[in-house]
């Protein structure tokens, strides 16, 4: 028996990395316990220390070298593998939107992935738009490998501006029959309205490591550790339970 669900919208939020260790941003320990984002994650911020926020964003993408996928990661991954190869029908889609801005998706095999908050390991150019993958540290000398122009800053979201991919989220949560939230707080929008929006027309179920402030807009809620919720959960859904 497999689900009877065939288009999945999946989010996920910083929870999900964190028993990778990667610190969460509102955590007691989190990043901004030890930083203000005023300081770090603002377009005034770049505009008055540019140097200060690349070597934020230098250090973050350093760390990314020594964490690794978890079970949550890559159940993920197996679920879109059984989309890949038809058990969950012919006409089954799977989308993984996530707000984290680290490549644990990618590395755990997941591919039908949207980062709305940007990606670590790339840069944007501000003069030419162009966004390459990148690994090493950038500051504001570092020319643009398209134009040349010194003009790189950190390929991320930052506080003030508009999210990624909207048009495309907006999209695939319009058509899902089951969206999931995983390990985000549900506070900050837009992604905080995704539940509510796709829960005119599809299930909607929320899966955090304690109950969030809009769970009662959820169909379904399971509090616990992302790498036990994730893969149960992923595991019932193609057992069609």
């Amino acid at each position: 028996m497999t689900s009877s669900f065939r288009h999945i919208v999946v989010l996920t939020g910083a929870g999900i990395s964190r028993e990778s260790g990667l610190h969460t941003f509102r955590d007691l320990d989190g990043i901004w316990a030890q930083v203000r984002l005023e300081d770090v994650c603002t377009p005034e911020a770049f505009e008055r220390d540019p140097a200060g926020v690349h070597a934020f964003y230098n250090a973050r993408r350093a760390q990314l070298a020594d964490v690794a996928p978890n079970d949550a990661h890559r159940a993920l991954a197996a679920l879109e593998a059984a989309v890949t190869d038809g058990r969950l029908g012919a006409d089954a889609s799977l989308l993984v939107v996530t707000q984290n801005i680290d490549d644990l998706h990618e590395r755990a095999g997941t591919r039908s992935l949207l980062h709305m908050h940007g990606e670590l390991r790339r840069v944007r150019c501000n003069s030419c738009g162009a966004t390459p993958a990148w690994d090493g540290p950038a500051d504001g000398r570092t020319p643009c490998p398209a134009c040349g122009r010194t003009t790189l800053r950190p390929d991320v979201v930052w506080f003030g501006e508009v999210p990624m991919h909207m048009d495309r989220i907006g999209e695939a949560l319009g058509r899902c029959d089951l969206f999931v939230s995983i390990g985000t707080s549900g506070t900050v929008y837009p992604a905080a309205g995704f539940c509510e929006f796709a829960g005119r027309h599809a299930r909607t179920v929320e899966l955090n490591l304690e109950p969030t402030p809009g769970r009662t807009a959820f169909d379904e809620q399971q509090a616990g550790p992302a790498t036990v919720l994730v893969p149960r959960f992923v595991s019932d859904l193609l057992d069609g339970r």
